[in-house]
Protein backbone atom coordinates (compact mmCIF):
# COMPACT_ATOMS: atom_id res chain seq x y z
CA UNK A 1 0.00 0.00 0.00
CA UNK A 2 2.59 2.45 0.57
CA UNK A 3 4.41 1.73 -2.69
CA UNK A 4 0.71 2.49 -4.31
CA UNK A 5 0.29 5.63 -2.53
CA UNK A 6 3.67 7.24 -3.67
CA UNK A 7 2.48 6.42 -6.97
CA UNK A 8 -0.34 8.22 -6.43
CA UNK A 9 0.93 10.98 -5.32
CA UNK A 10 3.21 11.22 -8.35
CA UNK A 11 0.93 11.01 -10.14
CA UNK A 12 -1.02 14.25 -8.52
CA UNK A 13 2.45 15.54 -8.50
CA UNK A 14 2.07 14.98 -12.76
CA UNK A 15 -1.50 16.33 -12.77
CA UNK A 16 -0.30 19.43 -10.77
CA UNK A 17 2.40 20.26 -13.71
CA UNK A 18 -0.59 19.51 -16.36
CA UNK A 19 -2.54 22.31 -15.26
CA UNK A 20 0.14 24.45 -14.45
CA UNK A 21 1.09 23.86 -18.51
CA UNK A 22 -2.08 24.24 -19.70
CA UNK A 23 -2.79 27.37 -17.43
CA UNK A 24 0.83 28.86 -19.24
CA UNK A 25 -0.42 27.23 -22.64
CA UNK A 26 -3.97 29.28 -22.35
CA UNK A 27 -2.53 32.84 -21.63
CA UNK A 28 -0.23 32.30 -24.48
CA UNK A 29 -2.99 31.08 -26.62
CA UNK A 30 -4.26 34.69 -25.39
CA UNK A 31 -1.61 36.98 -25.75
CA UNK A 32 -0.87 35.34 -29.01
CA UNK A 33 -4.55 36.44 -30.34
CA UNK A 34 -4.03 40.06 -28.80
CA UNK A 35 -0.67 40.17 -30.58
CA UNK A 36 -2.06 39.07 -33.96
CA UNK A 37 -5.15 41.84 -33.33
CA UNK A 38 -2.66 44.46 -32.17
CA UNK A 39 -0.08 44.42 -34.85
CA UNK A 40 -2.34 43.19 -37.95
CA UNK A 41 -1.71 40.45 -38.60
CA UNK A 42 -3.81 37.52 -39.80
CA UNK A 43 -5.74 35.80 -38.33
CA UNK A 44 -6.41 32.64 -39.82
CA UNK A 45 -3.20 31.14 -40.38
CA UNK A 46 -4.07 27.00 -40.85
CA UNK A 47 -0.60 26.03 -41.77
CA UNK A 48 0.19 26.48 -38.03
CA UNK A 49 -1.94 24.18 -37.12
CA UNK A 50 -0.53 21.53 -39.88
CA UNK A 51 2.39 22.27 -38.52
CA UNK A 52 1.85 21.90 -34.95
CA UNK A 53 -0.19 18.38 -35.91
CA UNK A 54 3.16 17.35 -37.58
CA UNK A 55 5.05 18.14 -34.89
CA UNK A 56 3.19 15.98 -32.60
CA UNK A 57 2.88 13.16 -34.69
CA UNK A 58 6.67 13.23 -35.59
CA UNK A 59 7.24 13.55 -31.26
CA UNK A 60 5.05 10.70 -30.56
CA UNK A 61 6.17 8.42 -33.27
CA UNK A 62 6.85 4.74 -32.05
CA UNK A 63 5.80 5.60 -28.68
CA UNK A 64 3.86 3.21 -26.22
CA UNK A 65 0.82 5.58 -25.36
CA UNK A 66 1.33 7.53 -28.91
CA UNK A 67 -2.80 7.31 -29.91
CA UNK A 68 -3.83 8.61 -26.29
CA UNK A 69 -1.51 11.30 -25.77
CA UNK A 70 -2.65 12.82 -29.55
CA UNK A 71 -5.64 12.28 -28.62
CA UNK A 72 -5.34 14.36 -25.51
CA UNK A 73 -3.68 17.35 -27.57
CA UNK A 74 -6.09 17.37 -30.06
CA UNK A 75 -8.43 18.44 -27.08
CA UNK A 76 -5.93 21.35 -26.24
CA UNK A 77 -5.75 22.31 -29.58
CA UNK A 78 -9.44 23.14 -29.87
CA UNK A 79 -9.49 24.45 -26.56
CA UNK A 80 -6.78 26.88 -27.52
CA UNK A 81 -9.21 27.71 -30.65
CA UNK A 82 -12.54 28.53 -28.19
CA UNK A 83 -10.19 31.21 -25.79
CA UNK A 84 -9.38 32.54 -29.44
CA UNK A 85 -12.75 32.87 -30.40
CA UNK A 86 -13.88 34.37 -27.10
CA UNK A 87 -11.39 36.58 -27.42
CA UNK A 88 -12.16 37.68 -30.98
CA UNK A 89 -16.25 37.75 -31.12
CA UNK A 90 -18.39 38.26 -28.00
CA UNK A 91 -21.38 38.08 -30.12
CA UNK A 92 -22.89 35.47 -32.92
CA UNK A 93 -21.63 35.42 -36.89
CA UNK A 94 -24.90 35.49 -38.66
CA UNK A 95 -24.42 34.87 -42.52
CA UNK A 96 -26.74 36.01 -45.14
CA UNK A 97 -27.58 35.94 -48.93
CA UNK A 98 -28.50 34.66 -51.79
CA UNK A 99 -28.94 30.40 -51.67
CA UNK A 100 -25.62 29.60 -53.07
CA UNK A 101 -23.66 32.18 -52.12
CA UNK A 102 -21.27 30.17 -49.38
CA UNK A 103 -22.96 30.53 -46.59
CA UNK A 104 -22.70 26.39 -45.73
CA UNK A 105 -19.17 26.49 -46.72
CA UNK A 106 -18.23 29.74 -44.69
CA UNK A 107 -19.84 28.38 -41.56
CA UNK A 108 -17.99 24.79 -42.13
CA UNK A 109 -14.52 26.92 -42.37
CA UNK A 110 -15.39 29.28 -39.27
CA UNK A 111 -16.41 26.12 -37.45
CA UNK A 112 -12.93 24.27 -38.18
CA UNK A 113 -10.58 27.21 -37.69
CA UNK A 114 -12.53 28.50 -34.37
CA UNK A 115 -14.16 25.72 -32.72
CA UNK A 116 -17.71 27.58 -33.20
CA UNK A 117 -20.56 25.48 -33.32
CA UNK A 118 -22.94 26.37 -36.65
CA UNK A 119 -26.70 27.03 -36.45
CA UNK A 120 -27.99 25.92 -39.97
CA UNK A 121 -31.40 27.67 -39.86
CA UNK A 122 -32.54 25.73 -42.51
CA UNK A 123 -31.36 22.06 -41.06
CA UNK A 124 -32.59 22.67 -37.78
CA UNK A 125 -36.03 23.69 -38.94
CA UNK A 126 -36.42 20.56 -41.25
CA UNK A 127 -35.69 18.35 -38.10
CA UNK A 128 -37.64 19.68 -35.97
CA UNK A 129 -40.51 19.55 -38.52
CA UNK A 130 -39.25 16.27 -39.79
CA UNK A 131 -39.84 17.12 -43.61
CA UNK A 132 -37.39 18.69 -45.97
CA UNK A 133 -37.66 22.40 -46.57
CA UNK A 134 -39.81 22.03 -49.74
CA UNK A 135 -42.17 19.35 -48.02
CA UNK A 136 -42.91 22.01 -45.76
CA UNK A 137 -43.49 24.59 -48.62
CA UNK A 138 -45.76 21.65 -49.66
CA UNK A 139 -47.65 21.24 -46.57
CA UNK A 140 -47.69 24.35 -45.10
CA UNK A 141 -46.83 27.26 -47.36
CA UNK A 142 -44.11 29.80 -47.00
CA UNK A 143 -45.87 31.79 -44.33
CA UNK A 144 -45.52 28.55 -41.87
CA UNK A 145 -41.85 28.36 -42.61
CA UNK A 146 -40.87 32.24 -42.96
CA UNK A 147 -42.75 32.08 -38.84
CA UNK A 148 -40.53 28.97 -37.92
CA UNK A 149 -37.38 31.36 -39.09
CA UNK A 150 -38.24 33.88 -36.36
CA UNK A 151 -39.11 31.79 -33.32
CA UNK A 152 -35.92 30.22 -34.07
CA UNK A 153 -33.88 33.41 -33.94
CA UNK A 154 -35.83 34.34 -31.34
CA UNK A 155 -34.33 31.30 -29.29
CA UNK A 156 -31.22 31.84 -30.78
CA UNK A 157 -31.00 34.92 -28.46
CA UNK A 158 -29.45 33.04 -25.89
CA UNK A 159 -26.64 31.72 -27.81
CA UNK A 160 -23.15 33.76 -28.49
CA UNK A 161 -19.42 32.74 -30.41
CA UNK A 162 -21.68 30.91 -32.67
CA UNK A 163 -22.21 31.03 -36.64
CA UNK A 164 -25.27 31.56 -37.84
CA UNK A 165 -26.18 30.33 -41.54
CA UNK A 166 -29.53 31.72 -42.47
CA UNK A 167 -32.26 30.87 -45.27
CA UNK A 168 -32.06 32.55 -48.14
CA UNK A 169 -35.20 34.42 -47.66
CA UNK A 170 -34.64 34.99 -44.13
CA UNK A 171 -33.14 38.93 -44.01
CA UNK A 172 -36.44 40.09 -45.94
CA UNK A 173 -38.64 40.29 -42.94
CA UNK A 174 -37.44 43.43 -41.11
CA UNK A 175 -38.21 41.69 -37.71
CA UNK A 176 -35.85 38.93 -38.65
CA UNK A 177 -33.12 41.88 -39.30
CA UNK A 178 -33.98 43.04 -35.48
CA UNK A 179 -32.97 39.66 -34.00
CA UNK A 180 -29.86 38.87 -35.94
CA UNK A 181 -28.47 42.16 -34.81
CA UNK A 182 -29.67 42.00 -30.76
CA UNK A 183 -26.25 39.89 -30.43
CA UNK A 184 -24.67 39.60 -33.84
CA UNK A 185 -22.99 41.03 -36.52
CA UNK A 186 -24.91 39.94 -40.08
CA UNK A 187 -22.33 38.95 -42.83
CA UNK A 188 -23.69 39.06 -46.49
CA UNK A 189 -22.21 36.78 -48.95
CA UNK A 190 -22.69 37.39 -52.58
CA UNK A 191 -21.83 36.28 -55.63
CA UNK A 192 -22.03 36.90 -59.30
CA UNK A 193 -25.77 35.44 -60.90
CA UNK A 194 -23.38 32.81 -63.04
CA UNK A 195 -21.73 31.42 -59.94
CA UNK A 196 -24.86 31.02 -57.62
CA UNK A 197 -26.45 29.07 -60.56
CA UNK A 198 -23.22 26.92 -61.22
CA UNK A 199 -23.28 25.98 -57.70
CA UNK A 200 -27.48 25.34 -57.27
CA UNK A 201 -28.11 23.75 -60.32
CA UNK A 202 -27.82 20.27 -59.02
CA UNK A 203 -29.81 21.25 -56.46
CA UNK A 204 -33.30 20.32 -55.90
CA UNK A 205 -34.06 21.20 -51.82
CA UNK A 206 -34.27 25.02 -53.06
CA UNK A 207 -38.25 25.24 -53.38
CA UNK A 208 -37.47 29.39 -54.70
CA UNK A 209 -35.73 28.35 -57.79
CA UNK A 210 -36.56 24.97 -58.27
CA UNK A 211 -39.07 25.24 -61.18
CA UNK A 212 -36.98 28.42 -62.60
CA UNK A 213 -33.41 27.17 -62.19
CA UNK A 214 -31.35 29.53 -65.11
CA UNK A 215 -29.76 32.56 -64.89
CA UNK A 216 -32.01 34.86 -65.76
CA UNK A 217 -34.23 33.99 -62.99
CA UNK A 218 -31.89 34.20 -60.36
CA UNK A 219 -30.46 37.53 -61.69
CA UNK A 220 -33.58 38.39 -61.50
CA UNK A 221 -34.84 37.61 -58.39
CA UNK A 222 -30.95 38.49 -56.62
CA UNK A 223 -31.74 42.06 -57.70
CA UNK A 224 -35.19 41.79 -56.21
CA UNK A 225 -33.52 40.87 -52.78
CA UNK A 226 -30.27 42.99 -53.23
CA UNK A 227 -32.16 45.90 -50.94
CA UNK A 228 -33.20 44.12 -48.22
CA UNK A 229 -29.49 41.81 -48.06
CA UNK A 230 -28.10 45.27 -47.82
CA UNK A 231 -30.07 47.14 -45.84
CA UNK A 232 -29.71 43.60 -43.19
CA UNK A 233 -26.13 43.49 -43.65
CA UNK A 234 -23.36 44.97 -41.16
CA UNK A 235 -20.21 43.32 -43.51
CA UNK A 236 -20.64 42.79 -47.36
CA UNK A 237 -18.42 40.10 -48.71
CA UNK A 238 -17.85 39.19 -52.41
CA UNK A 239 -17.07 35.83 -52.66
CA UNK A 240 -16.47 35.11 -56.34
CA UNK A 241 -12.64 34.24 -57.20
CA UNK A 242 -11.69 33.55 -53.53
CA UNK A 243 -11.29 30.28 -51.27
CA UNK A 244 -13.04 29.92 -48.19
CA UNK A 245 -9.73 30.81 -46.04
CA UNK A 246 -9.49 34.05 -47.97
CA UNK A 247 -13.15 34.55 -47.54
CA UNK A 248 -13.19 33.86 -43.46
CA UNK A 249 -10.15 36.06 -43.03
CA UNK A 250 -11.79 38.95 -44.74
CA UNK A 251 -14.97 38.52 -42.46
CA UNK A 252 -12.89 38.10 -39.34
CA UNK A 253 -11.01 41.55 -40.57
CA UNK A 254 -13.66 43.40 -41.67
CA UNK A 255 -15.85 41.89 -37.91
CA UNK A 256 -13.20 43.39 -35.76
CA UNK A 257 -12.53 46.52 -37.24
Amino acid sequence: MEQLEKLRAHLDMCDGIILDALRMRNKITEDITEYKQSHDMRIVQPDQEEKKRSFLERRMKGERHQEEILSVFDAILLSSKKIQTRALFEYNLVLIGFMGAGKTTISNTLKHIFAMDVIEMDQIIAEREGMSISEIFETYGEQYFRDAETNLLIELQNRKNVVISCGGGTPLREVNVAEMKKNGKVILLTAEPETIFDRVKDSHDRPVIENNKNIPFITELMEQRRPKYEAAADIIIHTDGKNEYEICEEIIARALE
